[in-house]
């Protein structure tokens, strides 16, 4: 789970450097569409937006996200592993057209690669239940309410400074800390919520998700500084996969629940 995913001007300017000693080769549209061939880089450490499943190859939501795009484009997919801190550094020297996993648009990772507009969100949040009678994050900061986190995770330190009077339950992973809400042994979690439907799916209890949320993450697709050709394609093609409901059913897929909040298909995102 990941509270923030910051890239500090210090990263930013190793990057620069990186670049400097290797001029970036990104690949035009035309470029690709020549080849026949799009690289995409994904993270398998990040489930499930990309995993590697029973047969040891990477799925998930980016790699059917990834895979459609390539059945647009015309072109075969080939996908490569990546990590978050070489995925920036990858699509920045051209070694891959464009990066997912959780590419927030940043405006530290804006100075080193360009974005696309959004592909979808995740939501740092509160998971409760429909019982409980909080419509804000900011509600939370009161003795009488037991947050129930994974130990060592970075929203504890969140909670400690803005939630101080707050209980706080600790358990050792998120399969214990979703049934221990779904037992009524705490009252809320604060995490990003998105990564938690499959888990809840397996509780006969009503979710809820607090209605004001701490944060609202818009990830995009990563991709080389300046490939203006790519991101005006990708542009389009990604506002015809949320007009058709491909990325809200590819979402439901993965994620066992609709995106808490959904990205509008709108012609001037």
């Amino acid at each position: 789970m990941r509270l923030t995913r910051r890239f500090t001007l210090a990263a930013c300017a190793l990057v620069a450097a990186a670049l400097v000693a290797a001029p970036a080769t990104a690949r035009t549209l035309d470029e690709i569409l020549a080849d026949g061939t799009l690289r995409v880089g994904v993270n398998p450490t990040l489930p499930p937006l990309a995993l590697f499943d029973d047969e040891n190859e990477l799925a998930g939501f980016d790699v059917d996200f990834a895979t459609k795009i390539a059945e647009m484009m015309g072109v075969e997919l080939e996908l490569t592993q990546v990590g978050s801190p070489d995925r920036i550094p990858f699509v920045a020297s051209g070694r891959i057209d464009f990066v997912m996993g959780a590419m927030t648009r940043t405006s530290e990772r804006a100075k080193v690669i360009d974005f696309t507009v959004p592909a979808h969100t995740e939501v740092f949040g509160v998971l409760t239940t429909q019982d409980k009678p909080y419509t804000d994050w900011r509600e939370l900061n009161t003795a009488d309410v037991t947050m129930v986190q994974v130990r060592g995770t970075t929203p504890i330190a969140f909670i400690e400074e803005n939630l101080p009077e707050a209980e706080v339950l600790l358990l050792d992973n998120y399969p214990d800390v979703v049934r221990a809400l779904a037992q009524g042994r705490g009252d809320a979690m604060l995490d990003v919520v998105d990564f938690v439907g499959e888990l809840m799916a397996g509780h006969d209890v009503e979710w809820k998700v607090v209605e004001t949320p701490v944060d609202i993450y818009y990830c995009s697709l990563g991709i080389a500084k300046g490939n203006y050709t790519l991101r005006d394609w990708l542009n389009v093609a990604l506002y015809e996969l949320h007009r058709t409901g491909f990325t809200d059913e590819t979402w439901r897929k993965w994620f066992g629940m609709d995106m808490i909040y959904p990205v509008q298909a709108s012609p001037y995102f």
